[in-house]
């Protein structure tokens, strides 16, 4: 039996009939696996990526999206991806449904989840209970032999048992976003985060979390009768995970009672039922949804504190939209800056350095609302929030958003917006922006700004109406002047190379003004 449910999950796990599902191409996705540092700096994955996602089109104006957080394994997060769909996309919805109805629907969806997934195990159970029976058993009714004091002839069964638990342990925390009749639903159990941004024409940006993070720490937390709940918070986990929201995870559910902590416990510590808000109307909305695992905030809030977690992972998704061409592009994007912040705080070695010895897998789905990417036309001042900048006593108005250029640069950049201490003792940003380059956007115009060193005299200055004329040819006259140049060069070589040199520069000179800019 045990081979053939092992076969049976190796023919089914290639092929999904989510296959044949529309793909949604108003989104874009972005993942990067988990790391521990090392002394040296260098990122080792702990686990194979156990995070998932959903985003399909569905009939009648209908969408589902999804970002899963697996855990011990990723088999809950593929079977929770492909039956929450089918729970969804196969007629349960249409665009009769009041508010109400589509609550229903999605709450109905998460509890069939629950029962097939427990269902699914079945035989694991059966053959994990079989087989713990054969081993022997210490003084104490209930209470087994550890594994490794196991005597020689039951290694093999005590091998086959940690198999088989490892198919019916594990979890997954999960966020669902759908949309019905131009409508925004949010689903959330665990620790998952769905952000919303609106944008409007004069400059104002509202950034809303939909919905709360389940955990053990949250004053919220709902403590089963006969716990302490002061003591549950204070240990901050249930089985090793801190969300009290899961599908799946057997062993919390059902094995509670060998739990010290809950022992005495008279339900389960841990529930499967969604925080369900909506519907929300999108009508005449500009902006984006965002759905992401808690490794991609927990990771930025390890490097720059919780407070304004949602507000920089906004303007970093606004900024990068502003850069790219496509939402994927622009997920996997703003994923690898919040990687490299990460990294660039553990090594810098400051104070926040220790918090950021790990990260979880990551993964970010944008849904678009009519915002404009790289290369479309768009209003400056639709650029949402504001992006960390070098200076935090940049003041933001209703029409005017500062925001970081991002440069290259030879090595990580530091920025002292998080600190009041001296420069040398600054956090990296999660522009990895130059600190002496801004972009001001307003409604009107777009203007850049950089520190030199020296008196500009390179270039000749220009002012009033008569700036970068073109000529009857439609060029500019050169604004490079090699005058400068010309005169240090001769006071450093004798008046027979300055000689040669002149006309070359004069050449050089008139290749820059033949190369002017056409309007």
């Amino acid at each position: 039996m045990a081979v053939q449910r092992r076969r049976l999950m190796q023919t089914d796990q290639p092929q999904s009939w989510t296959d044949d599902l529309p793909l949604c191409r108003l989104c874009g996705v972005g993942s990067a696996v988990n790391c521990v540092y090392g002394a040296d700096g260098k990122a080792v994955a702990e686990h194979p990526y156990e995070d998932g996602y959903m985003r399909f089109q569905g009939e009648n104006g209908c969408f589902l999206y999804g970002v899963f957080n697996g855990y011990d394994g990723s088999h809950v997060v593929n079977f929770m991806s492909q039956r929450l769909s089918a729970e969804l996309l196969l007629g349960q919805l249409n665009a009769s449904h009041s508010d109400a109805d589509v609550r229903r629907v999605l709450l109905q969806a998460f509890d069939v989840v629950e029962k097939s997934f427990l269902e699914s195990i079945d035989d694991a159970l059966a053959e994990r209970a079989n087989l713990l029976s054969q081993l022997p058993e210490v003084r104490n009714p209930g209470r087994r032999v550890p594994f490794h004091q196991l005597p020689q002839q039951f290694q093999q069964i005590a091998e086959r048992v940690s198999v088989v638990e490892q198919e019916v342990s594990g979890g997954a925390t999960a966020v669902v976003a759908l949309i019905l009749n131009n409508k925004l639903y949010i689903a959330n159990v665990g620790t998952n985060r769905a952000l919303i941004c609106k944008s409007s024409s004069d400059g104002q940006n509202q950034v809303t979390q939909i919905g709360m993070d389940h955990t053990a720490e949250s004053s919220s937390l709902c403590v089963p009768a006969g716990l302490d709940g002061a003591r549950i918070k204070q240990a901050g986990l249930i089985g090793g995970q801190n969300s009290t929201r899961r599908i799946g995870d057997y062993r919390v559910k059902y094995g509670y009672s060998d739990m010290d902590l809950f022992s005495a416990s008279k339900s389960k510590p841990i529930i499967a039922e969604p925080e369900i808000h909506g519907g929300h109307s999108l009508d005449g909305v500009t902006g984006f949804l965002l759905l992401m695992s808690d490794g991609l905030y927990k990771a930025l809030e390890a490097a720059h504190g919780p407070e304004q977690a949602n507000q920089e992972l906004v303007a970093t998704v606004a900024a990068e939209c502003a850069q790219q061409t496509s939402l994927d592009a622009v997920a996997q994007a703003v994923v690898e800056r919040v990687c490299r912040l990460h990294h660039d705080t553990f090594a810098s070695g400051r104070e926040r350095a220790k918090e950021c010895q790990r990260h979880e897998d990551m993964t970010l789905l944008i849904r678009n609302f009519n915002y404009p990417l790289g290369g479309e036309a768009c209003d400056p001042a639709l650029t949402p929030t504001q992006v960390i900048s070098p200076s935090s006593n940049q003041s933001t108005s209703k029409t005017s958003v500062t925001l970081s250029l991002v440069m290259p640069s030879q090595g990580p950049m530091m920025n002292g917006s998080h600190t009041s201490s001296t420069v040398d003792e600054t956090t990296p940003t999660l522009t990895n922006q130059s600190p002496t380059a801004t972009l001001q956007s307003t409604n009107t115009h777009t203007q850049s700004s950089s520190s030199s060193s020296g008196d500009g005299s390179l270039f000749r200055h220009r002012g009033g109406s008569h700036a970068l004329q073109p000529d009857e040819n439609g060029r500019v006259e050169a604004y490079v002047d090699f005058t400068s140049f010309y005169r240090l060069w001769s006071s450093q070589h004798q008046d027979s190379a300055a000689t040669v040199l002149g006309p070359l520069v004069t050449i050089h000179t008139r290749l820059w003004g033949m190369m002017g800019t056409r309007v």
